[in-house]
């Protein structure tokens, strides 16, 4: 996880500043905001209890907006969907849904959720949430594509928090026994709005470790209060960004500005799967010429796992080459774009990309690190399998 160098002056602050340096945080400059990077009991602690346990993240620096028009939430989705190649307008009640925004050349523009709200008694709308480094950029050319009628509000006003593990559950069903029967419901992407404890949530079984979990958008002076009787439940622990940074990658997830940017496609960020099935008919979402070529032709490059052998871990921007012959370092196919130890892997894991021609599970690597050539392979995502609460059959 890259730290942003910002001057400290001007670095901003969620509603939970306070309460992280209660608690002991480290705080770092992450994305214009200063966030806790990890608490007392350390990174590997962090990790290691959310997948056992349940773990809260402050993600309050993410932005949040809402999508609706009084003529009908479909002029809405409608609008939305030429900045994405998700289908939207297909999207149900009370679902979320993974989606990119892409540029005219084919590039990634951010990765977002998208949730329909329709039906809520606060109104129909789509409810939007964007990484904290675009989210000036996202919601500026989200408002520049709508039709009159259609509106894009941002809700600064609200903070969003992570409770993410197999305690997740349980935790919620303490903090709001009324509460406890729509959270064991609510099947993974799904989304409601209730009230948990003293507060009214916008809760969806969602998160970005591969665990069961939470995102919870709340009003934002209500913010710590809410954290404050999170925490305060047996089981439940705070956890910062290294911690969070640790669990995405082991279980695959892109981060946006490492695994993904605008030089890169859906398809070579292994992200065909967020272009709905519809929208490669229609093919009118910005970039899809390229998208469509590379669907057809294959893209250049794909990203991949990479397993390092022994124990040290490969960084961002570490040189991928191909298996040396003798001592000789191979070509340079490729580069990671995340890396570090997997403490629920036991090792080193990596992501990047490579020429398509190396890409296979399996297939032997070097790694380019202070001129020495250290063997690695490519190996299947996620390194640590998902744990999402799937609807019974």
């Amino acid at each position: 996880m890259a730290e942003e160098q910002v001057p400290t002056e001007e670095l901003r602050e969620t509603p939970l500043a306070a309460l992280h340096r209660e608690l002991g945080a480290r705080m770092v400059p992450f994305a214009g905001y200063a966030m806790p990077v990890q608490y007392p009991a350390g990174i590997m602690a962090e990790h290691l209890h959310c997948r056992a346990g349940a773990a809260l993240f402050d993600v309050s620096h993410m932005g949040q907006g809402e999508l609706s028009c009084a003529a009908g939430l479909e002029q809405a989705a409608a609008a939305l969907e030429r900045l994405t190649p998700a289908d939207v307008l297909g999207l149900r009640p009370g679902r979320q849904r993974y989606a990119l925004l892409t540029g005219e050349e084919g590039g990634i523009l951010d990765d977002f959720m998208v949730t329909n709200l329709a039906g809520s008694a606060n109104g129909d709308r789509l409810f939007l949430v964007v990484n904290a480094s675009r989210k000036a950029h996202d919601f500026e050319r989200i408002g520049a594509a709508l039709p009159p009628g259609v509106r894009l509000r941002r809700r600064e006003d609200r903070a969003l928090l992570a409770l993410q593990g197999p305690g997740a559950a349980g935790a919620l069903a303490t903090l709001a026994p009324e509460a406890a029967p729509a959270v064991a419901e609510l099947p993974f992407m799904g989304v409601t709005e209730l009230r948990l404890g003293r507060v009214e949530a916008i809760v969806s079984r969602s998160g970005y470790t591969g665990e069961d979990g939470f995102e919870i958008s709340v009003p934002g002076e209500q913010a710590e209060g809410f954290a404050r009787d999170l925490l305060a439940l047996p089981g439940v622990l705070p956890a910062g960004l290294g911690a969070r940074d640790s669990l995405r990658l082991e279980a695959g997830l892109c981060l946006y500005g490492s695994d993904i940017d605008e030089t890169t496609s859906p398809v070579e960020a292994a992200l065909v799967w967020s272009i709905g099935k519809r929208r490669r008919t229609a093919w009118d979402f910005p970039g899809a010429e390229r998208v469509r070529a590379e669907l057809a032709e294959g893209p250049r490059r794909l990203r991949v796992g990479i397993r390092p052998e022994g124990r040290q871990p490969a960084r961002a921007h570490t040189p991928v080459q191909a298996a040396p012959g003798g001592a000789t370092i191979g070509a340079t196919i490729g580069e990671v774009t995340s890396g570090g130890f997997g403490p629920s892997a036991g090792g080193p894991v990596a992501m990047g990309y490579v020429a398509r021609a190396q890409a296979a599970d399996g297939t032997p690597l070097a790694l380019s690190v202070r001129g020495r050539s250290l063997p690695a392979a490519v190996a299947p995502l996620p390194f640590v399998p998902h744990r999402y609460h799937r609807a019974r059959a």
